[in-house]
C-alpha cells in the first residue's frame, strides 16, 4: 500500500489544478446550503430566545374601550398565564427638520415595565418616569433614521391637543422586530415608528383612565389556543373587541416567519445546481483518469495488486477531493452565514444576534458531498477494478472514423482547416461535448437565477406604486367619520382628487380554512387606488359579492362563485354568507374588497369613512404637510413617494451583494467546467497538437484548435442555459411564495444578456490559462511518448 500511497500523492501533485477546480464547485454547493441552514438556525434561536426573555405574548386582542377590571376576568380563562392591558393609538408626528409628517404608534407601558409582557429592551437612556409628563421611549430604527437621541423632542397630536414629547430612551420590543406601517410592503423607518409612554400619561391624554383598548395574553404550556381565543372574544365582544388572534397572525412575527420560510425554500435551489455540476466534473475527470491510465492499472494487477486495492486507491483520491471541497464549503458557508445574519440584524432588531452552527445541516451537506462524489466517480472506479490485465495492456483500438455532419452537408469548402478540425473533434467526442455543454449551461442558469429577482422587484414596484396605487397620500382617520370628512379633506392645501374608503377587520371562513383580514369598501371603479388583474388591467369592484386576491382564495381553498362566511369584527359582529365574484392577483398581504355601499349594509351603518386616498399638487406639498400635522382627526399618513424611496433603498441594499455572490459562484462553475474540459482535451491531444507544430502550424493556429472547441462549448451552452435559468427562476418563485409576499416570474432581456456576458468573461479567463499551457507545451517530450 505504500507504493499506492506514493502514487496517490503523485496523482494529486500532477492534477492539483483540476482537483482544486472541482473542489471549488463542490465547495460552492456546500457553502450555499450550510449558509442557509446556519442562517435559519441562528435566526430561529435568536428570536426564540428574544421571545422567551422578553415575554412575547401568545394571543392579542384590540377593542374600543374596556374597564381595567376586565383584565381579571381575562386572567381567569383556563390556560392563561399572564395578561397585559394597555392603550395603543396611532398618531401623526411633527419631527424637527422633516417637512412631511410621520406616522407613529403610541404604546403604553406599565409602571413595572421590566416584568411586563412584550417588554422593551433598553438600548440607550432610561425608562420614562410615570409621574413625569411627556417622556417616551423611541424604537431604535425610527430613532436611527432621524438621528434622535435621549433629550430630543417630537411633537404629536394627542387627544386633540398638540403635545411635545421628550425622548428619554431608545429601545426595541419583540412585538416590533419588524415594524411596518399597515398596508406597506417594507418598513419605512423614517415615516413610521413606535413610541412607548407610561400608561398614566397615555390614559390621561386619550381619556382612557381606568380603561384599555388592547390586551396581550401569555398562555400556559399545552393550553388550548382556540378555546382561549373563543373565551377572549366572548368577554371582549361587548367592549368593541375586534377579534383575538394568535402570534401567527401578529404582523411582526408573521414577517419574520415568512422570511425564514423563504430562506428554507431557497436552501435547495442553488445548491442543487452546484452539486449537479460537481457530480458531472467528478464523472468527467475520473473517467478520463481511468481511461488514460489503463496500462498503469494493468501493471499493478500484474505485480499482484488486487482489484480492491486499486479501487481503494482511486476511492482515496475521490475522498480527498470531497473532503477538501466540503471543508472549504463549510468554512465559507459559516462565514457567509455570519454575514447574512448580520444583514438580517439591520432589518430585524434583536438585543443580541447569535451565530448558531446548524450541525445537522453540516452533516446533511457532508452526506450530499459524499453522494455527489460517489455518484460521479463510482462508475469509473468500478471500471478500474474490473479491468482485466490483458485487456488493459492491449493497445487501444483506433477509433472508427466517418464523415462528420459538416462533411456530409458539403460545408467543408466554406470552412477553414482549423474550423473543420474543431467541429470534427466535437462531433466524434459527442458524449464529452454534451456533458461539457450541460455543465456550462448550469452556470448560465445559476446567473439567471441570481439576477431575475431584480426584474421581479422592478415589476412589482411598477404595478404597486405606479399602476395600482396612483394616489400621492393615504390618510387614515382616528375613528370612522361622516361623509363630511371627505369634503374637509378635499379643502386641504393642494388636494386635487379624493377617494374615500371604509375598512373593517373580518374573519373569512371556508370549510376548515379561516383567515383574519381587512375588508375594504371602495367605489365600483376607483381611480386612485385600483385593483388590477394579472394583465395589469383595472378590476371593477362588482356588486353582489367580494373581490378576493388570488393568494387569499388559495389559502381558503375557494374559487370564484364560492360562498364565504364573513364574520364582522366591528360593530355587531354579525355573520354573513358572501360569494366571491372576482379573483385578482396581488403581491403583498392578501386583500379583499367590495363596494363601499354594500359594506355599509353589512355593517348596518350609515355612510361613514375610515380614510381617504389623495392626489396632491406637488407644488403645494409643503403647505399640505404643514396642515396635516395639525389635523387631530388624522391617525396615520402614508406618502407614496417616500414609501417608494424606502422600498427601493431596502431592496438595493439586499439584492446587490446577493447578485455579486451569485456572479462569483457562477463564474467558478464556468471556470471549473472549461478548465477541466480543456485540461482533459489537452492531455488527450497533446501529441496531435505537437505534431501540428512540427508540421508548421503556428502557436496561434494550434491554440485556435483547442480554444475553438471551448468557444463552441460555451456558445452552445447559452441557448440551453438561459431557458434552464428561466425554469429555475420559476422554481424560486414557488419557494419564495408566502402569505405576505408573492414574486411573479419576470426575467428581462438585460438579465439574459448579463448572464451571457459573465459566463463569456469567465470562459475567457479560463481560455487564457489554457492558452499559456499550450504555448508551454514541450514538443520533444510529448512526441517521445511511446505508442
Amino acid at each position: 500500500m505504500r507504493t499506492l500511497n506514493r502514487l496517490l500523492l503523485s496523482d494529486l501533485a500532477r492534477m492539483w489544478g483540476q482537483a482544486l477546480a472541482i473542489c471549488a464547485v463542490l465547495a460552492c454547493g456546500v457553502a450555499t446550503y450550510t449558509m442557509s441552514a446556519t442562517t435559519i438556525r441562528s435566526l430561529e434561536f435568536t428570536y426564540a430566545r428574544y421571545y422567551r426573555d422578553y415575554r412575547f405574548a401568545d394571543v392579542f386582542v384590540a377593542l374600543e374601550r374596556a374597564p381595567n377590571r376586565l383584565a381579571a376576568r381575562l386572567r381567569g380563562i383556563p390556560g392563561v398565564a399572564a395578561v397585559e392591558t394597555r392603550v395603543v393609538r396611532d398618531v401623526i408626528l411633527d419631527i424637527p427638520g422633516m417637512r412631511e409628517p410621520a406616522s407613529c404608534r403610541l404604546v403604553s407601558i406599565p409602571a413595572d415595565a421590566d416584568s411586563s409582557l412584550n417588554a422593551v429592551h433598553l438600548r440607550v437612556g432610561r425608562l420614562p418616569q410615570p409621574d413625569r409628563r411627556g417622556e417616551v421611549l423611541a424604537s431604535e430604527m425610527f430613532a436611527e433614521a432621524h438621528g434622535l437621541r435621549p433629550g430630543d423632542t417630537v411633537t404629536v397630536i394627542m387627544g386633540g391637543r398638540q403635545e411635545e414629547l421628550q425622548i428619554v430612551g431608545i429601545g426595541i420590543s419583540p412585538e416590533y422586530i419588524y415594524a411596518v406601517q399597515p398596508g406597506q410592503l417594507l418598513p419605512d423607518d423614517r415615516h413610521f415608528g413606535i413610541l412607548w409612554m407610561p400608561y398614566r400619561q397615555m390614559a390621561a391624554a386619550f381619556n382612557m383612565e381606568g380603561a384599555f383598548n388592547d390586551a396581550a395574553l401569555a398562555l400556559r404550556p399545552h393550553a388550548s389556543t382556540l378555546d382561549v381565543i373563543a373565551r377572549v372574544d366572548g368577554l371582549t365582544r361587548s367592549y368593541g373587541g375586534l377579534g383575538a388572534y394568535t402570534r401567527d397572525d401578529q404582523v411582526s412575527h408573521r414577517r419574520v416567519a415568512d422570511e425564514i420560510s423563504q430562506l428554507r425554500g431557497m436552501a435547495f435551489v442553488s445548491p442543487t445546481v452546484f452539486l449537479s455540476v460537481a457530480a458531472f466534473l467528478f464523472h468527467l475527470v475520473f473517467s478520463r483518469i481511468v481511461h488514460r491510465r489503463q496500462e498503469e492499472i494493468a501493471t499493478l494487477r500484474a505485480f499482484g495488486y488486487r482489484p480492491l486495492e486499486i479501487g481503494t486507491h482511486f476511492l482515496k483520491l475521490l475522498l480527498i477531493m470531497i473532503s477538501v471541497g466540503f471543508l472549504l464549503g463549510a468554512t465559507a458557508g459559516w462565514y457567509l452565514a455570519g454575514w447574512l445574519v448580520a444583514l438580517y440584524g439591520r432589518f430585524f432588531r434583536f438585543p443580541a444576534l447569535y451565530d448558531v452552527v446548524a450541525w445537522d445541516g453540516m452533516l446533511i451537506a457532508l452526506g450530499l458531498s459524499l453522494l455527489v462524489g460517489l455518484a460521479g466517480g463510482a462508475a469509473a472506479i468500478r471500471q478500474a477494478m474490473r479491468l482485466p490485465p490483458a485487456v488493459a495492456m492491449r493497445p487501444e483500438a483506433p477509433p472508427r472514423y466517418h464523415a462528420t455532419l459538416v462533411e456530409r452537408l458539403g460545408l467543408t469548402p466554406f470552412l477553414s482547416t482549423v474550423s473543420v478540425m474543431v467541429l470534427r473533434r466535437l462531433e466524434r467526442n459527442l458524449r464529452g461535448t454534451l456533458s461539457s455543454v450541460s455543465g456550462m449551461a448550469l452556470g448560465v442558469a445559476l446567473l439567471v437565477l441570481g439576477s431575475f429577482m431584480e426584474d421581479t422587484i422592478n415589476f412589482v414596484i411598477d404595478v404597486q406604486f405606479q399602476q395600482a396605487q396612483r394616489q400621492d397620500v393615504t390618510v387614515t382617520f382616528r375613528e370612522t367619520l361622516s361623509p363630511r370628512a371627505q369634503h374637509d379633506v378635499r379643502h386641504l392645501p393642494g388636494v386635487i382628487a379624493v377617494e374615500s374608503f371604509r375598512a373593517v377587520p373580518i374573519r373569512l371562513t371556508h370549510g376548515q380554512h379561516s383567515r383574519r383580514v381587512s375588508l375594504m369598501g371602495l367605489a365600483p371603479r376607483p381611480q386612485l387606488f385600483r385593483v388590477l388583474d394579472k394583465r395589469v388591467r383595472p378590476v371593477t369592484i362588482v356588486a353582489g359579492g367580494m373581490t378576493v386576491s388570488e393568494k387569499l382564495a388559495e389559502l381558503l381553498g375557494a374559487r370564484r362563485g364560492d360562498l364565504l362566511e364573513v364574520t364582522l369584527l366591528e360593530g355587531r359582529r354579525s355573520r354573513h354568507l358572501v360569494p366571491i365574484v372576482e379573483i385578482f392577483r396581488d403581491y403583498t398581504n392578501p386583500g379583499v374588497y367590495m363596494q363601499r355601499q354594500e359594506l355599509h349594509r353589512l355593517l348596518r351603518e350609515a355612510d361613514c369613512l375610515s380614510g381617504a386616498f389623495l392626489q396632491v399638487d406637488p407644488s403645494q406639498l409643503d403647505q399640505f404637510h404643514a396642515r396635516l400635522k395639525q389635523t387631530p382627526a388624522a391617525a396615520g399618513v402614508t406618502l407614496k413617494r417616500a414609501a417608494l424611496r424606502s422600498f427601493q433603498a431596502t431592496i438595493a441594499e439586499n439584492l446587490r451583494p446577493m447578485r455579486w455572490m451569485n456572479a462569483a459562484f457562477a463564474s467558478i462553475i464556468a471556470f471549473g467546467v472549461i478548465y477541466n474540459c480543456a485540461l482533459i482535451s489537452l492531455a488527450e491531444r497533446s501529441r496531435d497538437l505537437a505534431t501540428l507544430r512540427v508540421l508548421g502550424f503556428t502557436r496561434q493556429e494550434v491554440a485556435a484548435v483547442m480554444l475553438g472547441e471551448l468557444a463552441v462549448i460555451t456558445l452552445a451552452a447559452l441557448p440551453l442555459g438561459l431557458p434552464l435559468g428561466y425554469f429555475l427562476s420559476y422554481l424560486a418563485t414557488l419557494a419564495l411564495d408566502t402569505e405576505t409576499h408573492r414574486f411573479p416570474l419576470v426575467v428581462s432581456r438585460a438579465t439574459f444578456a448579463y448572464s451571457a456576458v459573465v459566463i463569456l468573461a469567465a470562459a475567457g479567463v479560463s481560455a487564457s490559462v489554457v492558452r499559456r499551457m499550450i504555448d508551454r507545451l514541450d514538443l520533444i517530450a510529448v512526441l517521445k511518448v511511446k505508442e
